[in-house]
């Protein structure tokens, strides 16, 4: 039996990021087999509550990416208020506080960029609702390493310009209503080598 073709799934968001993922998460089965690393711009401690609350609400399994943790398929994991995630080459993750990027710490390019160096072609890549630009890049970088991408559709998003931002930049793969993208993550986490995308 072969196995998937995509290995992990990355997600970006930032303002109304908050009500896309309790929408979201809560409709991923406890089973679904990728580990899922999301940069939510969100300022102070608030992303700790935001990891308790929707491990809470969603069967998969949330918390705080830790440094040096490795990711575990079936787990979501938040980064930490103040913090860039990296996803290091041996698939682990590195917190950094490096200077911030597009005005963010965490940064979604940050956490885009590294995970495809990390996974190549076999990463997800998601933008959602968010106000400024911060992701776009990182998404171009994910297609360009043959890794696949999706974007919330900007007309229903909360807020357009994040999506609309890596529209303009990149050839998206799916653009999707929110309620689509779970269902869609799941035909995909199943696919195999050589099956058509």
């Amino acid at each position: 039996m072969r196995s998937p073709r995509y290995k992990a799934v990355v997600v970006g968001t930032s303002a109304g990021g908050m009500q896309a993922l309790k929408r979201f998460l809560p409709a991923l089965p406890a089973s679904f087999p990728l580990p899922i690393a999301i940069a939510q711009h969100m300022g102070g401690d608030r992303e700790s509550f935001l990891a308790g609350y929707l491990d809470r609400i969603a069967p998969p399994a949330v918390k705080e990416a830790d440094d040096k943790e490795s990711l575990r398929a079936g787990h979501v994991y938040l980064a930490p208020g103040g913090y860039h995630l990296l996803i290091e080459q041996d698939r682990t993750f590195s917190l950094s506080v490096d200077p911030r990027v597009n005005h963010c710490r965490p940064s979604i390019d940050v956490l885009f960029e590294s995970a495809a160096d990390a996974f190549e072609g076999s990463l997800i890549g998601v933008v959602l609702t968010g106000a400024n630009g911060d992701g776009s890049h990182g998404l171009k970088t994910i297609k360009a390493r043959g890794g696949l991408t999706i974007v919330q559709n900007p007309v229903s998003a909360e807020s357009s310009r994040m999506p609309q931002a890596a529209l303009d930049l990149v050839s998206i793969d799916h653009i999707v209503e929110l309620e689509e993208l779970a269902p869609l993550l799941m035909q995909l986490s199943v696919l195999s080598d050589g099956e058509d995308k």
